[in-house]
């Protein structure tokens, strides 16, 4: 089945609150060679002016994920997971994730476009704190394999 069309302007409900863990953000700093010390130690951070410690940029995708996995498990979607390849990744940020944030992500289809008998479905991903305020905007490119 190939990519729906419809999904265009299709925008999906918000994810259940994320709370941003120092461990997360530790381990996810480690995981992407983030060394910096305000990823990794409080009082580093603190000295920067944060209320903990600050996530690397990329860590926004841990909260894209949840949305990305409503897209996926849309059963009209034509996408099936075992085509997609993540093909491109941007963040916009209005401010750092630090740990302790809760955050919450409302994702939108916004473009299908074709690609030699694949597509490319763009997606953004609004995440927001608990009180409503923009951090990040994740948009992603899936690039969903033709069939066969």
């Amino acid at each position: 089945m190939p990519v729906n069309p419809e999904l265009v302007g299709r925008v999906f409900p918000p994810t259940a609150p994320y709370l941003v863990g120092r461990e997360k953000v530790r381990e996810f700093a480690r995981a992407v060679f983030a060394d910096d010390p305000q990823h990794t130690d409080p009082t580093a951070a603190r000295a920067l002016g944060y209320a903990d410690v600050v996530a690397p940029p990329t860590f926004a995708m841990v909260v894209q994920d949840l949305t990305l996995q409503q897209l996926l498990a849309e059963p009209d979607s034509g996408i099936e997971l075992s085509r997609v390849l993540h093909a491109e990744q941007r963040f916009r940020y209005s401010r750092p994730i630090v740990a302790g944030d809760e955050l919450t992500a409302t994702l939108s289809v916004t473009g299908i476009r074709s690609v030699g008998g694949n597509a490319m479905v763009t997606s953004e991903a609004e995440i927001t704190d608990a009180t409503g305020g923009h951090v990040a905007t994740a948009t992603s490119v899936l690039l969903v394999g033709g069939d066969e």
